[in-house]
């Protein structure tokens, strides 16, 4: 079937399954590989994504669904060749180990400061506890998230 999807502001046309995970037709029909595959339950928040500007686990969404849904992957969350200020600060606070959830804890993040441009540390915990870090690297993300938050770049 032939699914029309909007995808980091541009038009995408694919042709599958309309029960196919997005994660599926991002990874290997659109070659858009910064979303990651974790767990496959979405469980883990490898694989979020913005959904109209939310967050969202793009391993549960059948891409049937998302015809006139406005879909920003962590490839398109910057601005063109600009990093978006929380890569920023990801980069400056050295948050990444294996860097494997890291597109996943950006996208939630984002939607985060986007609702919320300056929360609690709390608030920041509440938000990205459904995010997993193998590497156990929460300080830093949160670091990142608050000195994004702190400094306007949100």
């Amino acid at each position: 079937m032939e699914i029309d999807l909007n995808i980091n502001g541009s038009p995408h046309s694919v042709d599958v399954d309309p029960s196919k995970p997005l994660l599926w037709v991002l990874r290997d029909d659109l070659g858009l590989v910064g979303t990651k595959y974790g767990c496959g339950r979405g469980l883990c928040g490898s694989c979020t994504v913005h959904l109209d500007g939310s967050a969202a686990r793009s391993c549960l969404l059948p891409v049937g669904t998302l015809a006139d849904r406005a879909i920003t992957t962590i490839e398109g969350l910057g601005d063109g060749p600009d990093l978006h200020p929380l890569q920023e600060a990801w980069i400056k606070e050295d948050v990444p180990q294996c860097g494997y959830c890291q597109a996943g804890q950006i996208m939630t993040a984002a939607a985060l400061l986007k609702r919320n441009a300056t929360p609690t540390a709390g608030e920041i915990d509440a938000a990205m506890r459904g995010n997993l870090c193998r590497c156990g690297t929460y300080v830093r993300i949160r670091r990142a998230i608050q000195a994004t938050a702190n400094g306007g770049m949100a």
